[in-house]
């Protein structure tokens, strides 16, 4: 990879890394679900009316919206504005991969490795961890929320897989034109009219930004700066770089927002980032492995 494009990569880490905080930033004055209605309507527009359509079925972008977005984004506020922290949201996320492997391998036809598996359990075993060794400041209503929020995020992953190569950009545009009325229908039945306009009545300069930050930073300088990389180098040497998201996020939550965790939930914590680095990197280095195995027999 060019030294520029490796440059491009972490930008992109740094950027998603610390949107978790932003998040939590936004959250501290603005109730989630309006947060989500806020954000996905400054992704859209004016964007949709500059950036041309997909050339795909309205079901196709319903589809990617409903999950990658609506699903994932009011699921992962919900938990962040319940019992949450912002560092741990950014690695429980992650387990995303290991749905999408079991989605892919239940929708797709596609085979789980003995590799995969043993990062699965590995990961597994430190979420439990997690989930069961803290102070308090972490409910298990968060955990599961965020976990339900990584599955949609691997649904998205799929809807994406099936509607194949197309301009990525126009993809996230267009498909978040489906998530701000339902979070706004949302924000209505869980938070009130009167919860609303006392948000937006009262909203600060650091909410605004937070929701310039997601919006603007976060997704679509983001998402497109990912997606050049994946148009020009194999899916297999960019997704790499995805797991040093929770390292910017851990520590970026430890030195802005204060976050402190139990010492067995950073234990937790390494296990499941070993579990994703087994996902990643596993299949290749066993098929390394067994290479030099029958070279060596071969000699």
């Amino acid at each position: 990879m060019a030294p520029r494009d490796i440059l491009l990569a972490l930008v992109v880490i740094g950027v998603w890394g610390m949107n978790f905080v932003v998040i939590r930033v936004g959250l501290d004055e603005v109730p989630p679900m309006l947060l989500g209605a806020l954000r996905f309507t400054l992704v859209a527009f004016p964007a949709v009316l500059f950036v041309k359509r997909p050339a795909i079925p309205w079901r196709w972008l319903i589809a990617y919206g409903g999950t990658i977005s609506l699903g994932q984004f009011a699921l992962l506020f919900y938990a962040m504005a319940n019992g949450m922290p912002a560092g741990l949201a950014s690695l429980v996320l992650q387990s995303q991969a290991f749905f999408s492997l079991l989605f892919a391998a239940l929708f797709l036809g596609e085979q789980i490795k003995p590799v995969h598996l043993m990062g699965l359990l590995v990961a597994a075993s430190g979420l439990a961890i997690i989930g069961y060794g803290g102070d308090g400041t972490t409910t298990m209503l968060g955990l599961g929320l965020t976990l339900a929020a990584s599955a949609m995020w691997a649904l998205g992953n799929i809807v994406t897989k099936k509607i194949g190569r197309v301009n990525l950009i126009g993809l996230i545009v267009w498909g978040n034109l489906v998530p701000p009325l339902p979070f706004l229908a949302l924000s209505l039945w869980l938070e009130g009219p009167t919860q609303i306009t006392a948000a937006l009545r009262h909203i600060s300069s650091n909410s605004l930004l937070a929701l310039v930050y997601l919006a603007f930073v976060a997704t679509l300088l983001g998402y497109g700066l990912w997606s050049r990389l994946l148009q020009h180098y194999p899916t297999s040497m960019v997704a790499p770089f995805s797991l040093l998201v929770p390292v910017v996020g851990l520590s970026s939550a430890v030195w802005l927002l204060d976050e402190q965790l139990a010492v067995i939930q950073w234990g937790g914590a390494v296990l499941v980032m070993l579990g994703l680095g087994v996902n990643v990197f596993g299949l290749r280095l066993w098929s390394l492995l067994s290479s030099e195995d029958k070279r060596a027999r071969k000699e």
